[in-house]
């Protein structure tokens, strides 16, 4: 069968398509919708029918697929998004008040901090913030571990002492 006759068959059977797409739907114009998403798959994936198949059985699979992937869609999306109704005066509080000009001076206040360490804390504190281990430190800096470990400790000291007015902050 070629493309030609395999789309005229699978229109004729368009009418049926949307008594069945009513029956999940319960709406004319999503049965509608749901009846021509199963056409264009029907179409779009005509390689994948092998004739001698049940055309209509076929045509019905695609559509019941197709209409349980939209509805996990749609209750997916539901539960991620919250509606304006549901947003608590609390939460409309913390949305409203913090905006990218506070975390700019927050970045800065850190920026100040770190430039205020002295190299010997700097350069170990920096290299773990970035994620190496004590031991890479350690051999790039040529110095031992524990030492390491103690200049990372008192740079952090350091870091919370300056940024205190920060400690509660949400």
């Amino acid at each position: 069968m070629n493309r030609v006759e395999f789309n005229s068959l699978v229109i004729q059977h368009s009418d049926s398509l949307k008594l069945y797409a009513r029956n999940f739907t319960k709406d004319h114009d999503d049965a509608n919708d749901l009846v021509q998403d199963t056409l264009l798959k029907a179409v779009t994936y005509f390689n994948n029918f092998r004739e001698g198949t049940n055309l209509k059985g076929w045509l019905y699979t695609i559509m019941k697929n197709t209409f349980i992937n939209n509805y996990r869609r749609l209750v997916k999306t539901n539960s991620f998004i919250t509606k304006e109704e549901e947003i608590s005066p609390a939460n409309l509080v913390v949305s409203a008040t913090k905006n990218k000009g506070e975390d700019k001076f927050v970045m800065e206040d850190i920026n100040t901090a770190l430039t205020n360490l002295s190299d010997e804390y700097y350069i170990p504190f920096t290299m773990y913030f970035e994620g190496f281990k004590y031991h890479e430190i350690s051999e790039h800096l040529n110095i031992p571990i524990g030492t390491v470990k103690t200049r990372i400790h008192v740079a952090r000291k350091a870091m919370k002492k300056t940024l205190s007015a920060y400690k509660y902050h949400a």
